[in-house]
């Protein structure tokens, strides 16, 4: 037997195995332990102690070699760096099931009943050491706020085109727009799930080739949404929401791929929709208009794709339907927030979500930061919990602030915008916490709890359009609840 193999005894929990020793030199193989013990030198007695200074079997115990080395505390100097910075002994138990140890090793090798108690062995003989916080200058939870605002944008701007093209819609419905938007909205969120699960393999090439594969295909179910929700005469309607369907597909490939300024430039032709808000500006310049902006779009998203050979094993497809979702529920309590009003005037409180997206992205990734701190610095979870939490509130408390002036500020601009009152602010502020509470969960790998919340909140907006506050309020308590439970966890903050 290894002097590393620990065998536990099974009624006897609290006691420590027995640590095996070496044989001595003078013992028969095979022969048991307490016949070795009384055994002596030829020629004594079986209780012979022997002269002074000397045992039964001859040399002092010195001769016979050191113990065996105690094995979790050879675990416990190989694991040092990263059981000194925990702050919870889950955190060990995590890096040890990373690191491919199951129960069955654990009992045999270190005596321990499976990888939580000897967590908890390992936290208690390692001391605390929390380095000071060096966050690096880049990577992807240190994005600048700048960059955010600018995605922030370039969400919203695309609402400008309803404006340029409202007097070319007058007539038909909405409900055709609508049904495109949500559809390209689930299309394009799986999609891009999918793009940057590749770009996470380092596969660029492969990204682009499901994009490019991917974003026409959108724009035609787009399209055919439209067509079959389109009723007679309704062709000018169906034109706009396949360009729309287009648009959707360019620019979920330009953002992927990282290009937000490329988009940006794209999309200022729709600034011409400024004027529109005082002046009639001719159909054939707003059609103009509309085509140039898509039309860039397009080819800024061709010049970017440069799609590499087919990738030999495939992500699963059944892998981003929960992010389809997602977009889905997102989608649909945003066009709900402004869906009673008409398709201009109410189109100021979906702006306002659209441009707080960008400073939600920001405090997304300032939560972040400021947890990853804590885990550096704190010594307990205990407190750990109490500045994640403090974190999690601050963080959006600041969202709902910048939701708030938006707001605001969007009634007072926007021509024929409805006076802002009590139940429509409150609306609009539950919506906004389930929205940011919902992008924080799924941030941290929990989309499919996020995305049912989002989507029954959204289904009984449909089903009953006067308990939109109710359903939102509801929503926001349910995430509220889960992201508590998730992020005040030292082990869901690890890299």
């Amino acid at each position: 037997m290894s002097g590393s193999l620990w065998l536990k005894n099974g009624t006897m929990r609290d006691t420590l195995p027995v640590i095996p020793r070496p044989r001595g030199a003078g013992a028969e193989p095979g022969a048991p332990a307490r016949d070795r013990l009384d055994q002596g030198p030829p020629g004594r007695g079986r209780f012979d102690q022997g002269p002074p200074g000397r045992g039964p079997l001859g040399p002092a115990p010195r001769d016979q070699g050191p113990l065996a080395v105690d094995p979790i505390d050879a675990l416990a100097e190989r694991l040092d760096a990263l059981a000194a910075g925990a702050v919870h002994p889950d955190e060990i138990a995590a890096i040890l099931e990373s690191d491919g140890m199951t129960d069955d090793h654990i009992r045999l090798t270190y005596g321990r009943a499976d990888s939580f108690e000897l967590a908890e062995d390992l936290y208690a003989r390692v001391e605390r050491r929390h380095p000071q916080p060096e966050a690096p200058p880049t990577g992807p939870w240190h994005t600048g706020l700048a960059g955010c605002l600018l995605r922030g944008l370039v969400f919203a701007l695309p609402g400008l085109a309803y404006v340029l093209a409202a007097p070319l819609l007058a007539g038909p419905g909405r409900g055709p727009l609508l049904a495109s938007a949500v559809a390209g909205w689930v299309w394009n969120q799986a999609l891009a799930h999918r793009a940057y699960s590749w770009l996470g393999l380092g596969d660029r090439g492969a990204a682009a080739r499901a994009l490019l594969l991917g974003a026409p295909a959108g724009a035609l179910v787009g399209s055919a949404v439209a067509l079959a929700a389109a009723g007679p005469g309704g062709w000018r309607v169906v034109v706009f929401a396949a360009g729309q369907s287009l648009y959707l597909g360019a620019a979920t490939v330009l953002l992927v791929l990282g290009r937000e300024r490329a988009l940006l430039c794209a999309l200022l032709p729709l600034a011409g929709a400024v004027p529109a808000f005082r002046y009639d500006l001719p159909h054939a310049l707003r059609a103009g208009l509309l085509v140039l902006s898509l039309a860039a779009t397009v080819a800024f998203a061709a010049v970017v794709l440069r799609p590499g050979p087919r990738p030999r094993s495939g992500l699963p497809l059944v892998a981003s339907l929960p992010y389809g979702l997602f977009g889905l529920g997102t989608g649909l309590l945003v066009l709900y927030a402004g869906v009673g009003d008409a398709l201009v005037t109410g189109a100021a409180p979906v702006v306002a979500l659209t441009l707080s997206m960008g400073p939600a992205e920001w405090l997304l990734h300032r939560f972040r930061r400021e947890s990853l701190s804590g885990l550096r610095t704190l010594t307990s979870a205990r407190a750990f919990r109490r500045t994640a939490a403090g974190t999690l509130a601050r963080c959006l408390g600041a969202y709902l602030a910048v939701l708030l002036a938006l707001a605001s500020a969007g009634t007072l601009l926007w021509p024929g915008a409805p006076a802002l009152d009590g139940l429509r602010l409150l609306g609009l502020l539950l919506v906004g916490i389930v929205l940011w509470l919902a992008l924080l969960l799924q941030a941290f790998g929990a989309v499919r709890s996020a995305a049912a919340v989002c989507t029954l909140a959204a289904v009984a907006q449909m089903l009953t359009p006067t308990a939109g506050p109710v359903a939102a309020g509801a929503a926001a308590a349910v995430l509220a609840v889960l992201a508590g439970a998730l992020l005040v966890r030292p082990t869901a903050h690890r890299p």
